[in-house]
């Protein structure tokens, strides 16, 4: 399979590109390396993979370029990320980079012989609906960036509707692992616990996810790739929903230091629960979570010891 990823330097757009390597596939990655956060992390996931010859790196803005490589499979990772920043005078960032992209993306692949386009979506779509969250349920975001996930989606499914671009939407439900931005929570609480300074904690505490482990992504990803029906969107959720407070107290007993906490107002756009009703993806995809948090928490703490600890990351 020849596969393109775009966002390949980021958080899933690198362990994704690296399993593909992996597994013998040619791959082009392509990422123009935005400052959303320090571009080093992201030299830093991709080193690996640039020593493969299997593997063909562009290092472009996706709606700077003129062609796109010809490929079997894209998988879309690339996107402004980040709930509470997309709010103000940045949404235009987000329009860019969520929808103005997406949509040359599609523009340019729908003519092509392609096999799949597997489109990163967000649980973020949802908004504050009844759990747990299914497939065909009405989408109101109450974020910014949950819009432009969504309107993104929306255009995958228009250009499979008239075009028959073989989409299949993934909407990821708060994914964490190796690589994770820095502005992440799990990324965020660890820092916080192994240099003993107090944890910025929205809201109570209460709140709940449904904590999704990045290698359980990539195969989701694989899956769709291979088994997904065109025009389909299916939710990618761990299976390990969880209180915030919860998952604190997990990576409290893996990094073995107390824990402060400092509790500030909740964050606009900041949606109270999620969680994933996988049935469909299931099924269908053939997919489920291998990783429960406890388990991921404990892997991910020592992930951050091995790779992060002594390396500034905001």
């Amino acid at each position: 399979m020849k596969a393109l990823v775009t966002g390949c330097a980021g958080f899933i757009g690198s362990n994704l590109t690296d399993q593909l390597l992996k597994d013998g596939h040619e791959v082009t990655g392509i990422d123009c390396f935005t400052n959303y956060y320090s571009p080093e992390i992201k030299r830093t996931n991709i080193a690996s993979a640039l020593k493969n010859p299997h593997f063909s790196f562009l290092q472009s803005d996706l709606l700077e370029m003129n062609a796109y490589p010809d490929v079997d499979v894209v998988f879309h990772q690339a996107a402004q990320a980040g709930v509470r920043s997309s709010w103000g005078a940045d949404f235009f960032i987000y329009t860019r980079n969520n929808i103005d992209a997406t949509q040359r993306l599609l523009e340019w692949y729908k003519d092509k012989n392609l096999k799949k386009f597997v489109y990163a979506s967000s649980s973020s779509v949802y908004g504050d609906v009844p759990i747990p969250m299914t497939e065909d349920m009405r989408l109101q975001p109450v974020s910014p960036y949950g819009v432009t996930k969504l309107a993104a989606e929306h255009l995958c499914h228009l250009y499979w509707k008239n075009f028959g671009l073989p989409m299949v939407a993934l909407r990821y439900f708060t994914v964490y692992g190796p690589r994770q931005r820095p502005d992440m929570a799990i990324n965020k609480f660890v820092n916080a616990i192994l240099n003993e300074t107090p944890i910025t904690l929205y809201g109570d505490g209460t709140q709940k996810r449904d904590f999704t482990y990045v290698s359980d992504v990539v195969e989701a990803n694989l899956h769709a790739a291979e088994t997904g029906i065109p025009g389909s969107v299916f939710n990618i959720g761990g299976g390990s929903w969880i209180t915030v407070n919860e998952l604190i107290n997990e990576l409290k007993k893996n990094c073995r230091k107390p824990v402060k906490i400092n509790f500030v107002e909740q964050q606009k756009g900041d949606m109270k629960d999620t969680l994933a009703d996988i049935q469909k993806t299931e099924s269908i995809l053939g997919w489920k979570p291998r990783v429960p948090i406890r388990e991921g928490a404990k892997k991910y703490v020592q992930w951050y010891l091995q790779n992060i600890i002594n390396v500034k990351t905001n």
